[in-house]
């Protein structure tokens, strides 16, 4: 097939280029307007019992646990007659006028002045100069982010006299998270851009050959957006997919080019003819690159098995994107190869950087005279020492991972400029109890039934009586500890408890539910807060038939980290089952995929161990500029874990390809294995390197944004791809395959045989 795509090149290389454009316009055409159909939540679990619960919420009363706080601060005790109670009342007053104007979507409003008495202390700082309005925002997940941006603009656009408004909760929060994300991606593309041409001209010398990953790449992304377009039409899909396109389209990009214009002009240099040279290019190098993609694209395809969306669009866009920078890669990149012909070293900058420094024309150095030939030399020779010594590496990087916390993100993976982080911190520090931690439940409940109002009593005060609680409101009244608070309600306060907990809404004819209000003091992401969850759900009363469904942020952390960790064998089984064969159909060997998926498993240790380190632990955080909310944002975590372990394979992979070659062409022995992997390492060793470093500074550029977890996300990665690169790459294969020597190529009888009749290995002959 590939020798086929070879010589399509040679005769047809206009017509490869004219359909590649074309292509391009397509898809440019039907990608462009992509970001509109895109959706900004998918972390939720569709079945999970907090979704279940807020569904119920939204449909049978004004909405869950409020997720839209306004934040009203005085410069006195707004409890109190005076200047800042005037003040704290009038703001209030505007407040409620603007979310009045979209009841619509604005569910149930609570104040102090119409809750309880004994409720109120939640709506009140600890220093009595700040009040809260609660309220619930209903819609989906894009929906309820857009209608917090729309209303936190409104609202602070407000003229206000003696007071401030803030806007918080986990819909500003998610909004202006997904705000900043998008801008800092953008500004990671103005500076990725720009220095990774500057370094592709370094690496590659020739500028024309610079241009060519930058095509690729277009080629990959283009055609990315326009497979998320057409997806839009049967799915859901997350507008962050869109946002990773471009690195990881980009990646690739220079590492597919790069590996196959370093393969071609190796060719060239020993004289072959330029149509021999694209043959043998893309049979070899184009085979390998062809294996790279198989090993990316099945890691990336595990996320599809995950509950969130936001997880499953990875999957769908690292599908595309690798499948069509392997595509770009394989069969348009040697058509242009073929039309550029010996001009792909013109224009070398580095000429007239010698010139300037005044240094001689280097001279091309024999095989074994290169730094990567000698290393792995010296390595074959004490492959014990130094094999040690980088496993006790990795494994004392990777030692605080044993402690790692996970969670998922709320307001302080912003910077404290953005108004949900203030809120935020406010709810944390300045507040008895945090309103943004609030939950709520639903349950079946027919009052007209006998000993109806009893059982909700019974059971309200149960729930009371839980540690952590510090208060419930049911349709049974307020209690705390177990015991019914007196409530002398005004009119006002009247009104309001009935409409949120014993009259349903307009719109339906009967409730035939009862809703439940929980507050309490705990960090709804701590484990304190996840123990709360289990034991409200927990809560059962002998003769009481009534099961809650319980939501809020507390709930849905539980449910969502139980969705991905429900998940997360069989991902991680999947990632291991498909590199494993895979492998095996490249070299033949039972042993070279096993040390690939123990060795990416020790590199991926000490990366996830440093990111504990730095983000669970805190340091680093005044250099980077985060916040630790002393756990690790767990979607990203696997996220990054499915993009780092393709990472890794892509470079296994480019590293295997030359060794199998000269394991193939020799006599098969202890002493060919071993010069097999001194020339593998010797022939990759800089252009993986030069792939690694091109590839860190994409990710890099990410570690400048301002929301924690792209921080993580970029950081990540960019450890592990040098890590990868040089002390797995560098030392650990070539230590590991000198021990093994030729038993690195065995497999069993059976498989040998399935190898021979379906492999596709390195060594093919070119016609």
């Amino acid at each position: 097939m590939l020798n086929r795509i070879a010589l399509l090149a040679i005769r047809a290389p206009k017509r490869v280029i004219a359909v590649a454009v074309l292509f391009l316009v397509v898809g440019g055409v039907l990608g462009a307007p992509v970001a509109h159909y895109l959706k900004s939540g998918g972390f939720t679990v569709d079945n999970a019992q907090s979704t279940q619960a807020t569904n119920e919420l939204d449909a049978k009363f004004q909405g869950a646990a409020p997720n839209f706080i306004v934040e009203i601060t005085t410069h006195g005790d707004v409890t109190r007659p005076g200047a800042a109670q005037t003040a704290a009342n009038a703001a209030t007053k505007q407040v409620l006028g603007v979310l009045d104007q979209h009841k619509d979507y604005v569910g149930a409003i609570r104040y102090a002045a119409i809750v309880p008495p004994g409720a109120s202390t939640v709506f009140f700082s600890k220093d009595k100069t700040s009040e809260l309005v609660l309220a619930n925002l209903n819609g989906d997940d894009t929906q309820i982010q857009t209608r917090a941006g729309d209303l936190t603009k409104q609202l602070s656009g407000l003229a206000t006299t003696g007071a401030t408004i803030k806007t918080g909760g986990s819909a500003t929060g998610y909004h202006q998270v997904n705000d900043a994300t998008v801008k800092d991606l953008l500004r990671a593309e103005l500076i990725s851009i720009p220095l990774t041409a500057i370094a592709l001209i370094l690496v590659f010398g020739s500028a024309i050959a610079a241009l060519l990953p930058l095509l690729v790449g277009l080629f990959a992304i283009i055609g990315t957006l326009a497979e998320l377009r057409i997806l839009t039409w049967f799915t859901d899909v997350s507008i962050y997919a869109q946002n990773m396109t471009t690195a990881l389209g980009l990646a690739l990009a220079i590492d597919y080019s790069l590996f196959l214009v370093s393969r071609y002009r190796e060719e060239m240099r020993k004289g072959t003819d330029r149509d021999q040279a694209i043959i043998t290019t893309v049979t070899t190098a184009g085979r390998t690159v062809l294996f790279s993609s198989l090993t990316v694209a099945l890691s990336l395809a595990a996320l599809s098995v995950f509950p969130m969306y936001f997880l499953k669009s990875f999957a769908y866009a690292g599908l595309a994107v690798v499948g069509l920078a392997a595509l770009a890669s394989i069969v348009v990149l040697p058509a242009v190869l073929v039309l550029v012909g010996p001009k792909i070293n013109a224009y070398d900058a580095r000429a007239g950087l010698r010139r300037l420094l005044r240094r001689p024309e280097p001279v091309q150095k024999p095989e074994e005279a290169g730094f990567w030939f000698r290393l792995a030399h010296s390595v074959m020779k004490r492959p014990v020492a130094f094999g040690l010594t980088v496993v006790v590496i990795l494994l004392a990087l990777g030692t605080p991972f044993l402690k790692a916390n996970f969670g998922y993100p709320d307001d302080r993976v912003l910077q404290t400029s953005q108004s949900a982080r203030q809120v935020g911190d406010d709810m944390r520090t300045n507040f008895t109890l945090n309103a943004g931690a609030s939950l709520a439940g639903i349950a079946d409940f027919d009052p007209s039934q006998p000993h109806a109002m009893q059982q909700l009593a019974t059971y309200t005060k149960a729930i009371s009586e839980v540690p952590g609680v510090s208060s419930v409101v049911s349709g049974a009244g307020l209690y705390k500890a177990g015991v019914l608070q007196p409530s002398h309600l005004s009119p006002a306060q009247q009104k309001a408890f009935e409409s949120t907990y014993v009259k349903p809404k307009a719109d339906v004819a009967t409730v035939g539910a009862a809703r439940f209000d929980v507050t309490g003091s705990v960090d709804p992401f701590s484990k304190a807060g996840t123990h709360l969850v289990h034991d409200l759900r927990a809560v059962s009363v002998p003769g009481n038939p009534m099961e809650i469904k319980w939501t809020g942020w507390a709930a849905f952390n539980v449910d969502a980290m139980a969705g991905l960790a429900h998940t997360l064998p069989l991902a991680l089984g999947l990632i291991a089952l498909s590199t494993f064969i895979v492998l095996f159909l490249f070299t033949g060997s039972i042993v070279v995929p096993l040390k690939a998926l123990v060795m990416n498993t020790l590199s991926l240790t000490a990366t996830f161990g440093a990111m504990v380190w730095i983000f669970q632990w805190g340091h680093l955080s005044s250099l980077l500029h985060f916040t630790s909310a002393g756990y690790l944002v767990a979607n990203m975590v696997v996220l990054m874990f499915c993009m780092a372990f393709g990472m890794s394979m892509d470079y296994e992979v480019f590293l295997l390809s030359r060794i199998r070659e000269e394991w193939v062409a020799g006599d098969q022995t202890n002493e060919a294995n071993t010069h097999a992997v001194a020339y593998g390492l010797g022939r990759t060793g800089r252009i993986v390197t030069a792939a690694a470093a091109l590839m860190a500074i994409v990710f890099a550029a990410m570690v400048t944004s301002t929301v924690q977890f792209m921080q993580l996300f970029g950081l990540g990665l960019t450890i592990a791809v040098l890590m990868d690169a040089t002390l797995v790459r560098g030392i650990l294969v070539p230590a590991f395959m000198r021990l093994m020597g030729k038993a690195n190529w065995w497999a069993p009888k059976p498989l040998a045989a399935l190898h021979e009749r379906f492999g596709l290995s390195e060594a093919e002959p070119v016609a």
